[in-house]
């Protein structure tokens, strides 16, 4: 295997590893004013990926960073065309990490339905920009033989790329209360539970259709690949799990159900990473858009050493928090 595969395997499994860690934050910070009836109950919310949601955002820069040191013509390519949206994304992601700090502040009702509200709508942007950014690199976008983007910002928004935003905001969604039924006890966890299980429909109806969908554009075909299918079957499985309670194994299919939608798109984009609608060989490609091999070289180096750490230390930290979040106790307010 050439270094050049080796590192587009790399920054899909990054962005796989980033949908299926801060998927379910997002899911959860969607979710928190529903789960959530009171002020009590939404901090119970909210603490359930306290420690935990910020490590977790780093998977973004890190696959964000393997695309700019790999494939930097892609990195240049991509974040050109898609600026306004990235620029909206990093505003969605600055005040959702805005909120989880200033929350609990000061201990005025009206404070923290605000940061509340903040959070949600944060959290519900952040899945469906990223999910338009990564399937507007499948279907295409007007790219010229120079690799320079051509088109404007509504040639972001087919049809296609926003159901597929908002297939990742249904993800994430049911990946999040799953979450929330997994680690909390009493009322949250009944709501929870109960809504994870509705949600067992709208998502596994919304990775069909985009499975379908997707071969469509791509293949012309008129069904799903395996990786969808497997997806939704495990959606369904997992809504069954939780009909036996059994949400350590329920959260772990909708982990894979995740998993599995974002690899879709990349193993159906290789070995292009970016698909041009002005011409397809203007596309921009594995080979054409890679580092040089020394580059590549240095980056396998580092990766080697330093990301079996950093898996450590996540593993850890998962490990330590795995408890079963009760009623909260009060949060200090700061003056």
């Amino acid at each position: 295997m050439g270094l050049q595969i080796f590192w587009y395997i790399a920054v899909a499994l990054l962005w796989t590893g980033f949908f299926v860690l801060e998927g379910f934050d997002f899911g959860v910070g969607a979710l928190q004013r529903v789960i959530g009836k009171d002020d009590d109950e939404r901090r119970v919310v909210i603490n359930t990926i306290g420690p935990v949601w910020d490590g977790n955002e780093v998977w973004l820069i890190v696959a964000g960073a393997g695309i700019f040191a790999a494939f930097p013509p892609w990195y240049a390519t991509m974040f050109s065309a898609m600026y306004l949206a990235m620029l909206l994304l990093l505003v969605a992601l600055i005040l959702r990490g805005v909120a989880f700090e200033f929350r609990g502040k000061r201990q005025s009702l009206r404070w923290r339905n605000g940061w509340g509200l903040a959070q949600t709508l944060s959290s519900l942007a952040a899945p469906f920009l990223i999910g338009v950014a990564l399937a507007d690199l499948l279907h295409g976008l007007p790219i010229d033989a120079s690799q320079e983007f051509t088109g404007s910002f509504w040639d972001l928004l087919p049809p296609y790329a926003i159901f597929a935003g908002l297939t990742f905001v249904s993800l994430c969604l049911l990946h999040g209360a799953t979450f929330v039924s997994l680690k909390t006890t009493g009322d949250v966890h009944d709501r929870a539970h109960r809504i994870a299980r509705q949600q067992t429909i709208a998502a596994g109806v919304a990775v069909l259709v985009f499975g379908i969908w997707t071969q469509v554009t791509i293949r012309h075909g008129a069904f799903p690949d395996f990786l969808s299918t497997a997806a939704v079957l495990a959606i369904f499985a997992a809504g069954w799990l939780l009909g036996e309670r059994r949400e350590g194994w329920a959260f772990t299919l909708t982990a894979f159900a995740m998993a599995a939608t974002v690899l879709t798109i990349f193993i159906d984009l290789y070995p292009r990473v970016m698909v041009s609608t002005t011409d397809p060989s203007y596309s921009l490609t594995v080979t054409n858009a890679s580092s040089s091999p020394y580059a590549l070289k240095v980056m396998t180096v580092v990766a080697v050493i330093f990301l079996p750490i950093v898996l450590v230390y996540q593993a850890w930290s998962y490990h330590v928090f795995r408890k079963r979040i009760g009623t909260a106790e009060p949060e200090p307010a700061t003056h």
